[in-house]
């Protein structure tokens, strides 16, 4: 897959085939359009191309807005869609300036002129342009005047897959990870760098790794413990990982995320940390001692160890 964060860049493509969108998460809903956007390239000898925007249009429009919760950053959603299969990636700047610009502009200029468009394929509720002028109707009259086809994907084949970036982060929020997962098609990740803790894991024999999460509008799943792999130093671990704040031992004003990594001892402050969750286990609790903390730990690794 080639990335373009320059649309100048974007030349010498077979028919473009074009879809549009932020992706967050690149849910199964879409993969189904990922999936149609193929089919339409085979047949007519294409290549197919995703439009998405950096940064999210939400925080251009809404600066102020802090409620925004992603599914992916944009290293995650460029490695799902090259797993996906996708053939061009076009990371377009989102900025005041191109949000007014009116639906005729959006599809002349970029579509048309900057993209080369031969196909368009877009789900059913398909809006853009300056306050979202733009439509499935408007798209079909430029269509006609600009030279290219377009196919809107029917509501039924859509709503079939039951699948929204809005139900997802419902799941997670819920720390429900495995709905997500099925809603994701994949394990729901987190990564960040380990900063040092109070090292009160290691005391009671499940020593952890505090994670940094460095995008502050990356989704964190509820709070609770989890089962997880995690992949630190090149390597994969099974663990498992508490999220919140910590009631046993003091407690904290806002939610850690701190991993405990079966089997494995380094020292890997400031490294670099991925997480996937694969199953919820329990809320987290407040325990009367640490001893009892202690003691439903080695209870949490055993049914962690059997999510696997």
């Amino acid at each position: 897959m080639k990335v373009y964060t320059d649309i100048s860049d974007f030349k010498d493509v077979n028919n473009p085939v074009v879809t549009t969108g932020t992706f967050d998460g690149v849910h199964f809903g879409h993969q189904q359009i990922l999936n149609r956007l193929r089919s339409v390239a085979d047949k007519t000898g294409g290549e197919t191309v995703l439009l998405t925007f950096h940064p999210h249009p939400r925080l251009v429009l809404f600066p102020d807005d802090e409620g925004l919760k992603l599914l992916s950053t944009r290293e995650e959603k460029i490695k799902l869609l090259e797993k996906a299969g996708l053939d061009h990636l076009i990371i377009y700047p989102f900025s005041r300036k191109f949000s007014r610009l009116s639906a005729t502009e959006y599809v002349r200029d970029l579509l048309v002129n900057d993209i080369g468009v031969h196909s368009l394929v877009i789900g059913y509720d398909h809006q853009f342009g300056r306050n979202r002028e733009g439509d499935f109707n408007h798209l079909t009259e430029l269509a006609e005047v600009f030279g290219f086809n377009v196919e809107e994907i029917p509501a039924q084949e859509l709503d079939e897959v039951k699948v929204s970036s809005t139900k997802v982060r419902g799941a997670l929020l819920a720390g429900e990870v495995s709905k997500a997962a099925a809603y994701l098609g994949h394990n729901y990740k987190v990564s960040g760098i380990v900063v040092k803790g109070k090292q009160l894991g290691r005391e009671i024999g499940f020593p952890t790794a505090n994670i940094s999460v460095q995008d502050r509008y990356k989704l964190i799943p509820g709070n609770g413990v989890y089962a997880v792999i995690v992949r630190v130093q090149k390597q994969e671990y099974r663990g498992m990982m508490n999220i919140g704040v910590r009631p046993t031992v003091g407690g904290m004003l806002k939610p850690t995320m701190e991993v405990n990594i079966f089997n494995f001892n380094d020292d890997i402050y400031g490294n670099f940390c991925g997480v996937e969750f694969v199953k919820r286990l329990r809320d987290e609790v407040k325990f009367e001692s640490v001893e009892e903390l202690k003691s439903q730990l080695e209870l949490d690794k055993i049914q962690a160890l059997n999510a696997f």
